[in-house]
């Protein structure tokens, strides 16, 4: 029988294995779907070098998705998601490098197809199965950490109920330790609490009496802390610190390592890395895309403006795109030239007077935003990303709206998260700006390029034609 903490002792062990396996998988597929196209296994050098170069790219780039780090109290949809990604951007490169190379005509497309598609079913069959023997495992008793949490106050309790509400993840709550001797002997939520110093005597006489310690006081407790901490330095169990941090507005808040020092973000944007990547490829090449089919719809626009009223054909202006740096936005012209006082900017309104006919329909259909597309080429927007405002809104909402200027923790999109739940249009009262800026963050909050997708496809159907464009 396994013991408890097997997993966890040859943790490295298994990375390792891991990250072979998926290598063999890489490779394999690649042969697989070679003897399913061409019925023999004698692959030709371009064959073996498609394949070293795709191994070699998985082992760079699955990585930098933490495939290999540990999934316990994540959802299984989630890894299979962050795997579908990770393949994904591996055969993306692979494409590219195909198509600038010119070496494409070298394999058969139907042997590429049939590789990418065995290799991600491998990929995410591991997983699967990798998932469903720990489960077994937790299930048996096996596999599981035992944990004290320190603090039975607030943060404690909901640390408390969170691990009950996910014990399929393998974390069992043994007890708390507080010093409050109006809670110790009895339990909370089921949970017996002790003494802390009660609980250090305990895990000198048994070594097997938690796996890890999460300490869950307020920040003010430090020196208490401290004081645990001196308690337990003769124990090798794990400690871990649970910040009181949940009374901040967070956004992307996680934990990272500069320079040898951990820092806690409370606010971060989520555009870095790996995801840094997949935000550029995806807005590059659907722009591109974009741009091609409608190219024959914008000089119809185009001749439209010039021959409605006098002036460019374009409208520029000023606004603020990642981390509130000023950029350039084009959109059709669909006002009449005309002049604002102070550098005032004044919303368009429902019957403005300034709209021309022509610049009404393109408002009320969206399509004065299409040379926005332009932007996204140039790197100054996204597709999808909070819609950019004027600069003299920003200077008179920034200290109206909480969080406000957190909206340019990445940048602008053409549509958005809010505009496709209905806060588009003139913002006339505070309340209408502030469901816009919430939205927005939550859009920051939980960025995926599922997410944007499921935003560009609903934005075909409602996010054009609304009865607050105008």
């Amino acid at each position: 029988m396994f013991k408890q903490g097997l997993i966890r002792e040859y943790s490295p062990v298994f990375s390792f294995a891991a990250r072979l396996l998926d290598l063999c998988i890489v490779v394999f597929g690649g042969v697989l779907a070679f003897y399913i196209r061409f019925d023999h296994l004698e692959l030709t050098s371009s064959y073996e070098l498609a394949l070293v170069l795709g191994a070699l790219l998985a082992a760079i780039i699955l990585p930098l998705f933490k495939l290999y780090h540990s999934w316990r109290g994540k959802g299984l949809w989630q890894q299979i998601w962050m795997t579908t990604l990770a393949w994904g951007v591996v055969v993306l490169i692979m494409v590219l490098l195909a198509f600038g190379t010119k070496s494409g005509a070298l394999y058969s497309r139907y042997w590429a197809a049939s590789w990418v598609g065995i290799a991600w079913l491998g990929l995410v069959l591991v997983r699967v199965v990798v998932r469903v023997v720990f489960n077994y495992m937790r299930r048996q008793g096996l596999n599981h950490r035992h944990i004290v949490v320190v603090g039975a106050g607030t943060l404690g309790r909901n640390v408390a109920r969170q691990l009950l509400d996910a014990q399929w993840v393998g974390y069992d709550l043994v007890s708390f330790w507080d010093d409050d001797p109006g809670l110790q002997g009895k339990e909370v939520g089921g949970i017996p609490v002790i003494s802390c110093e009660k609980g250090c005597r305990q895990l000198e006489n048994r070594k097997d009496y938690v796996d890890e310690i999460w300490l869950a006081l307020p920040l003010r407790a430090e020196k208490r802390m401290q004081e645990i901490l001196q308690l337990l330095r003769h124990s090798t169990v794990k400690i871990r610190l649970v910040p009181d941090i949940f009374g901040f507005r967070l956004l992307n808040h996680s934990i990272t390592e500069v320079a040898g020092v951990p820092v806690l973000d409370l606010r971060a944007s989520p555009m870095e890395g790996a995801n840094r990547l997949i935000k550029a490829v995806e807005d590059r090449v659907l722009a591109f895309i974009i741009l091609l089919l409608i190219s024959p719809l914008l000089v119809i626009i185009a001749l439209g403006v010039k021959l409605s009223s006098p002036g460019p054909v374009l409208f520029k202006q000023k606004r603020h795109g990642w981390d509130g740096k000023p950029i350039t936005v084009y959109k059709f012209r669909t006002m009449e030239i005309h002049e604002e006082k102070d550098g005032q900017v004044t919303q368009a309104k429902k019957n403005d007077p300034r709209v021309t006919p022509f610049g009404a329909f393109l408002r009320r259909t969206s399509l004065d935003e299409l040379p926005q597309f332009f932007n996204v080429l140039q790197g100054r927007m996204s597709i999808v990303g909070p819609r950019p405002h004027a600069l003299a809104h920003n200077e008179m909402y920034k200290d109206q709206v909480e969080a406000y200027m957190q909206r340019h923790r990445v940048k602008p999109g053409i549509t958005g998260w809010a505009q496709i739940n209905g806060w588009r249009g003139e913002t006339d009262t505070l309340d209408k700006m502030e469901k816009r800026v919430e939205y927005d963050l939550y859009y920051i909050e939980n960025w995926s390029l599922w997410f944007d997708l499921k935003i560009i496809f609903i934005t075909l159907f409602k996010g054009f034609v609304h009865q607050k464009a105008y």
